[in-house]
C-alpha cells in the first residue's frame, strides 16, 4: 500500500511504500524547496516541477529519482501533487489558495493510474 503518492493532474501517479517515503522526504528535505503550497499538519504538499528537478538534481541518489523525474517532465501542469496516504488529515489549517488546486487535482480520492 502506498504511503505517498505524487500524482500529475491527469491522475498519472508515483506511489512510495513507507521506506520509500521515508527515504524520499528525508533526501528532499520534506520537498520544503519545490513546495509552494502545503498542509501544516501532514506532508501533502503542492510542488513545483521545475524546483523539484532542480531538488532532486541536488539529492542524493533515490531508487525512485527517475520515475518521480519523468512523472515531473511529463506532467501537463507546472505542479505535481503529493498526497499523504498514511495521515488521516482533513488539511484544516491549508488555508491558501494551493489547498484548492490540490483539492481539484486529487479529488474525488480515486485510484491513481501507475505510470506505465
Amino acid at each position: 500500500m502506498a504511503d505517498l503518492t505524487i500524482v500529475d493532474d491527469d491522475g498519472v501517479a508515483v506511489e512510495l511504500d513507507a521506506v520509500e517515503a521515508a527515504g524520499f522526504m528525508a533526501l528532499t528535505d520534506d520537498l520544503d524547496a519545490a513546495t509552494t503550497s502545503a498542509c501544516p499538519e501532514c506532508r501533502s504538499r503542492v510542488v513545483s516541477v521545475v524546483a523539484l528537478a532542480d531538488v532532486l538534481d541536488g539529492a542524493p541518489p533515490h531508487p525512485r529519482t527517475g520515475e518521480i523525474l519523468e512523472l515531473a517532465d511529463d506532467a501537463p501542469t507546472l505542479h505535481l501533487y503529493v498526497i499523504d496516504r498514511v495521515a488521516r488529515c482533513l488539511h484544516p489549517g491549508w488555508r491558501d489558495p494551493g489547498h484548492e488546486e490540490w483539492v481539484d487535482a486529487v479529488d474525488p480520492p480515486s485510484s491513481p493510474r501507475r505510470r506505465p
